[in-house]
């Protein structure tokens, strides 16, 4: 049996490493809290005091209604005295306090002398003032609004008239205010109703301009279309002719066959040179079979409609349910292509696009949906088992075709890479087939990468952090880099220069590689762990490097210090990222997405959703047209490049008993690879399977 760790399948790093504490060490004197800082001794308030005998009354009256006197609070309750009761003793409490004391004790709660509740009295003076003194804090601290209220409640001393003058003056600023209000959403809605008209009115605009588009698209196409047909009539035409050779002699009599005069008699009809008359309508049959021929083989040549469509076969059938089900995919791809195309196009373009017939972004969008309608589903076309008997450990993290596409080379937690020929797996069908090339490496891999120029160099990344470059001819290491100092998650050759690598590992740094020299070339630190690393296949300067920051980090290798540009999308680690072309980079994290991206113009294209990735590395693998990744559902997924949502999925059903009655849910997708530009993938799941699978309609 795995480990738990190897079970489990290598997990994306989770985010950047945390940036080190500041120092605390040395003498350094801590900042103070503010209410320590401010802390004085009773003896240096008295100070305070005493040195300000300057201060008027006033002040003196407005710090003590601040700070009420304790004198002045219940000692029961400890807030301001409400309904004040003097005792025969000389204290003062709130009303319901010491009546709620002496229910259930009879001594006074300040001296413990006898008391009942006979030896309560009302303390009016204490009222009067501790009422004044609320009014005065209500006027300090109160609104406008709160110290009407105020006035208007404790106004026993206002008249009527002085209260109807008083509502005469709130109606009035009611009137105002609401006329205020209602003016103020008059005009909201006005602006509202302003930006409304205008946003319809643009797309308005923009629906007319599409309908325009979509008139001339169907013209143009309808046009090609009536083109082919007579095309195809005039070939279904000369072949007849030419099938109908014996008959068409027959129909147009040679010179040697006929007559010397055209006013021979034939057998039927003998000569009458008495009859002028049956002369000329000798003459008139003549000139009109001839007319007749020649007009029927002008209409054969010349149809001017297609007939009605023939019959639909199956294919097209499903292609067009295809059509409906990704319609507001393809619609939305359509528009858009239509319409950048018809802002870019220059006067070449359109002197082009006159004489051809077809729209550039019309032909474009039409190879998308060729492209995209011939595929249905994966095909299982042969299928491997990459475990043996010594070693159970079976994920295959990376899986790789070589220069030609003959031969493959697995590798994962087993510590091997094993090269297969492609043709044999495919051509004989075998649950185990033998590697024809088989190398032990000290350490489980992570990631392979086939040199392009050398058929047989491989270079490999462990969890070690080593990079080792293999000759698979003699099964020997060439060279092995170990400056990384925690594991290498990934390694790529750069295709323009065969000599030159890059790495990238969990100690957050990016490192190029020549394999002439024993150290590394180029060094980029960076503060999150790095997952992933590609060479752009048009050149050897620009690396993507996905981080487990959620960014993509683009740099031009001869100015390493600050990335060319940093694109931002995703919400978890870019556990991969792939080159479709020079200018198209596809990238997949751990938040279950693929994200679409125009280096070029430094832009994002399309997000791609189906598949489920969040935590385990699934694979990723692209082609001019397609990308493919894992899910964590073990299911390979395939995606059009234009069209955001999976043209076609497989997954993963165990043939073996003892795998069946595992969950399911426990295996994902580890690795895929296409066939180059073929619709021939290898993938391989986290159970030790590899299958090869083909698009299929």
């Amino acid at each position: 049996m795995a480990d738990s760790s190897v079970a489990a399948g290598a997990l994306v790093p989770a985010g950047p490493k945390p940036d080190p504490a500041p120092s605390t060490g040395g003498d350094a004197p801590q900042p103070q809290p503010q209410a320590q800082q401010h802390q004085s001794s009773p003896a240096e308030e008295d100070a305070g005091a005493s040195a300000s005998p300057s201060s008027s009354p006033e002040e003196g009256a407005g710090e003590a209604e601040a700070a009420p006197d304790r004198e002045l609070l219940c000692p029961i309750c400890m807030a301001l005295i409400k309904d004040a009761f003097l005792t025969a003793c000389g204290h003062s409490f709130c009303y319901m306090c010491i009546v709620t004391h002496l229910t259930h004790k009879s001594d006074c709660p300040c001296c413990s002398n006898y008391l009942t509740k006979a030896q309560l009295y009302p303390n009016f003076l204490l009222d009067k003032v501790l009422k004044k003194m609320s009014a005065r804090q209500v006027a300090k601290t109160a609104s406008p609004i709160d110290q009407l209220r105020h006035v208007v409640q404790q106004g026993n001393d206002m008249s009527v008239k002085e209260l109807d003058s008083l509502m005469t003056l709130i109606a009035e600023k009611k009137r105002q205010m609401e006329q205020q209000e209602s003016e103020t959403n008059m005009q909201i809605l006005l602006v509202f109703l302003h930006c409304l008209r205008k946003q319809k009115l643009d797309e308005l605009n923009e629906i007319q301009t599409d309908l325009q588009y979509i008139k001339d698209d169907i013209s143009s196409v309808e046009r090609h279309r009536l083109d082919l047909y007579r095309t195809k009539e005039r070939y279904s035409m000369k072949l007849r002719m030419l099938l109908d050779e014996p008959a068409a002699s027959k129909m147009w009599p040679s010179p040697m066959d006929r007559p010397s005069s055209p006013f021979l008699p034939n057998s039927r009809a003998p000569l009458n040179a008495s009859s002028p008359g049956g002369l000329n309508n000798r003459k008139h049959d003549l000139r009109a079979q001839v007319s007749q021929q020649g007009y029927q083989r002008r209409d054969a040549l010349v149809c001017p409609d297609p007939p009605n469509p023939p019959i639909q076969s199956g294919n097209v059938i499903a292609r067009k349910r295809r059509v409906q089900a990704q319609f507001n995919e393809l619609q939305e791809y359509y528009l858009q292509r239509r319409r950048t195309g018809g802002q870019s196009r220059r006067q070449d373009d359109i002197v082009a696009m006159n004489r051809e017939g077809y729209h550039e972004g019309l032909e474009d969008f039409q190879s998308v949906l060729t492209t995209f309608t011939r595929y249905s589903r994966l095909r299982v076309i042969a299928e491997l088992r990459h475990g043996d008997l010594f070693h159970t450990a079976n994920i295959v993290s990376s899986i790789e075709f070589d220069r030609d596409d003959e031969l493959f080379a697995t590798a994962g937690v087993s510590k091997r890479i094993k090269v297969f020929e492609f043709s044999t797996v495919v051509n004989e069908p075998s649950d185990v087939h033998c590697p024809v090339v088989e190398m032990a490496t000290r350490s489980k891999l992570s990631c392979l990468s086939w040199n392009k120029y050398s058929k047989n160099i491989i270079a490999s990344s462990d969890y070690e952090g080593i990079v080792t470059v293999w000759d698979v001819q003699t099964r020997q290491s060439v060279m092995e880099y170990e400056e990384h100092e925690k594991r290498a998650w990934s390694v790529d050759f750069s295709r323009t220069e065969p000599s030159m690598l890059v790495s990238g590992s969990d100690d957050c740094k990016v490192k190029v590689w020549c394999t002439k020299q024993e150290a590394s070339a180029i060094n980029i630190d960076m503060k999150a762990n790095i997952c992933s690393v590609k060479y752009n296949p048009g050149s050897s300067y620009f690396v993507a490097v996905g981080s487990a920051d959620h960014h993509i980090h683009y740099f031009d290798l001869r100015n390493p210090s600050a990335p060319l540009h940093v694109f931002g999308g995703h919400k978890k680690a870019v556990s991969y990222v792939k080159f479709l072309s020079n200018n198209e980079l596809a990238s997949a994290s751990t938040d279950s997405t693929l994200r679409l991206w125009d280096v070029k113009d430094n832009c994002p294209v399309r997000t791609f959703r189906g598949h489920k990735n969040e935590k385990n590395f699934v694979g990723l693998s692209v082609n001019n047209e397609y990308i493919a990744c894992g899910s964590e559902t073990n299911e390979v997924f395939v995606y059009h490049k234009a069209i955001s949502k999976p043209a076609s999925s497989h997954r993963f059903v165990s043939s073996d008993l003892d795998d069946a009655e595992d969950d399911p849910g426990s295996y994902f997708i580890s690795a895929v690879c296409w066939k180059s530009d073929s619709p021939t993938m290898l993938t391989a799941n986290s159970q030790g399977t590899i299958k090869v699978l083909v698009l299929a309609p």
